[in-house]
């Protein structure tokens, strides 16, 4: 097994995080933006310092996918789309680079210039930027792709595009946009939006799903389709961006492809077979021993462990507070208590990754242990009306004995049901004063094995109180309808969190997005201490507010008892063909978006 470390990546990322201080206004075009301070490059920089720009190029990467897919559009809310299209076949006017909390560098743009108040962003065009066809990238085209994205496009598009006041072009190659309002981070968010070409919805509607590939300017073109069970992405020989610097070690394969399986236990065994090319293993007990098959003894799979230094985020099981039953907070409480969260992780993955205690635990970011202390307390004060227990006296997850039993925890649980006004009836059914019954039911995608024991094991325990609990199963297809209408009452939720949170936030727990079709509020958060949190969070230009506001938003996400929480991986396990390799040199965000496939090659 081999184990990368990062090369200085502590050192970077501990200067990174005290970066948040006001910038010096720029004045002139830069080559690149971050979040807070300047960026670690400078303009003639060769490469990024994680990719290895003596990768050789060719051979391909096969991945394997749960699921299917019935559309190439992957930019609105209709059909599903492979998740390659997005990041191969399109490019966007900055890219990021992951050894840094936040910060961007020219793409499709040569050049950013913004103020020191951030209440515009003008970007510059590279003469040679090319969409696959060989037509130019334009002005038109960037100013066309930001509006139809923003209003007809899926609506995590829309809350950037509602603060834009006005757009223009400047010069043959130039486009400035001007905000409604000041906002630090929204210059990065557009220099991340995908660019499409114009021309070739003329006559087409945008909104409909289809599976005729959209023309983007990325590094691959869609290659072969078997729609819903196969796709392959081939390298563009005459990619315009193949020189950039940026790009410099990146897109090594000549091609990328996903297979398409029903469930993840056929995907695993097509992995043994070498029918696929890279296994992401999230079990740490399996991880321990169900990789000695012979492929791993002979060398011909590869098993690696990739570090992050990234939050923990939130994994687990989210209540859908829309639902009258999730909408008092002692059920949802009752629920976290009646998780037996020692016995089920020592069954599912042998107890070796530690809970996920909140949500930008593991990082500067994640809430303290014990009340609420100086500027975060005095953050919160104002809004203690919408606190719940344990935002500002200090909070955390009950623990169990480690038994199957969880009988404290158990007997905590009805009595916060009791409280709640769900009591049992001679039959041992909790039912409310109106006889009704306490019914829900957990929803799951196909395919999800290891989730699927996790809610058996939860589901068994909540019938033990007199819950009515089932578990549906629904294909892909529909588990993302679903989600989008919101139309579940628990499921399972994977948010992850970066080190340097910003306008993301309001579509994964404002109140504003609680009720709009399509955003990430999975458990339909309206707490105006939240929102309150995210606007301290986004105007912070000092790193001591930042951090503060930060940790004062994890303490009412977790207080306010959203999700029921599972573990985190504190490395990344890799399982891979001997011939797919990485740089030594890992990103502080560590295997993440940007990593596999980018910076991989393949070397026999």
């Amino acid at each position: 097994m081999t184990c990368f470390r990062p090369i200085a990546a502590a050192a970077l990322l501990a200067g990174a995080l005290v970066l948040p201080v006001a910038p010096a206004a720029q004045a002139e075009p830069a080559h690149g933006i971050a979040m807070y301070g300047e960026p670690a490059l400078p303009p003639d920089f060769a490469h990024l310092p994680q990719a290895n720009p003596d990768a050789p190029q060719g051979g391909r990467i096969v991945f394997g996918e749960v699921g299917s897919f019935d559309s190439l559009n992957p930019f609105i809310l209709r059909g599903t789309a492979p998740w390659g299209v997005r990041l191969l076949t399109f490019e966007s006017l900055l890219g990021r680079s992951y050894d840094e909390p936040f910060t961007m560098y020219g793409l499709l743009a040569e050049s950013v210039d913004t103020n020191a108040e951030r209440d515009f962003v003008e970007f510059t065009l590279r003469e040679e930027a090319r969409f696959s066809d060989g037509s130019p990238v334009t002005v038109e085209d960037v100013m066309w792709s930001m509006e139809t994205l923003g209003t007809d496009g899926s609506p995590v598009f829309h809350a950037a595009w509602s603060k834009i006041a006005s757009m223009e072009a400047t010069g043959p190659r130039s486009v400035r946009f001007t905000f409604t309002e000041v906002d630090r981070e929204l210059p990065l968010i557009l220099g991340l939006r995908p660019i499409l070409q114009k021309a070739q919805f003329e006559g087409r509607d945008f909104t409909e799903s289809s599976m005729t590939p959209i023309i983007g300017s990325g590094p691959y073109v869609v290659g072969p389709v078997d729609t819903g069970r196969s796709i392959a992405f081939t390298r563009n020989p005459n990619w315009w961006g193949a020189d950039l610097n940026f790009y410099q070690g990146q897109h090594n394969f000549d091609e990328v492809r996903y297979e398409y399986f029903g469930d993840s236990g056929v995907v695993f065994e097509q992995f043994r077979s070498g029918e696929i090319m890279s296994w992401r293993e999230g079990n740490a007990a399996r991880w321990a021993d169900s990789f000695d098959f012979a492929r791993v003894q002979s060398g011909e799979v590869v098993l690696s462990e990739i570090p992050h230094q990234r939050p923990s985020g939130m994994t687990g099981l989210v209540f859908n507070t829309r639902r009258d039953l999730f909408a008092d907070w002692r059920v949802r409480d009752a629920l976290i208590h009646a998780f037996n969260f020692e016995h089920v992780s020592e069954i599912i993955t042998g107890g070796a990754d530690p809970r996920i205690a909140s949500f930008f635990s593991n990082s500067v970011l994640g809430m303290r242990d014990g009340p609420a202390e100086g500027r975060v307390r005095a953050l919160l004060a104002p809004f203690a009306e919408h606190l719940l227990p344990g935002a500002l006296e200090g909070y955390a997850l009950p623990v169990s004995d480690g038994s199957s039993a969880n009988r404290a925890n158990m007997r905590a649980a009805a009595n916060l049901l009791a409280e709640a006004g769900w009591e049992p009836d001679d039959a041992g059914r909790l039912r409310n004063a109106d006889g009704e019954p306490f019914r829900f039911s957990m929803l799951l995608r196909q395919g999800a094995s290891e989730m699927r024991a996790i809610m058996d094991i939860y589901a068994e325990a909540l019938r033990r109180l007199g819950a009515d609990v089932t578990i549906t199963t629904v294909d892909s297809a529909q588990y993302t309808a679903r989600l989008q209408e919101y139309d579940f009452d628990m499921t399972h939720m994977v948010r992850s969190l970066s080190l340097s949170p910003g306008n993301e936030q309001w579509l994964y727990w404002g109140s504003s997005a609680a009720d709009q079709p399509g955003t990430r509020n999975l458990m339909g958060a309206r707490n105006p201490a939240i929102d309150a949190m995210i606007e301290a969070l986004l105007t912070s230009t000092e790193q001591e507010e930042f951090v503060a506001a930060a940790r004062a938003l994890d303490r009412v996400l977790t207080t306010d008892r959203y999700v029921v929480p599972l573990w985190f991986a504190q490395v990344s396990r890799l399982a891979h063909d001997r011939r797919l390799r990485f740089p030594e040199t890992i990103p502080i965000y560590g295997d993440w978006l940007g990593f596999q496939p980018e910076l991989w090659w393949f070397e026999d």
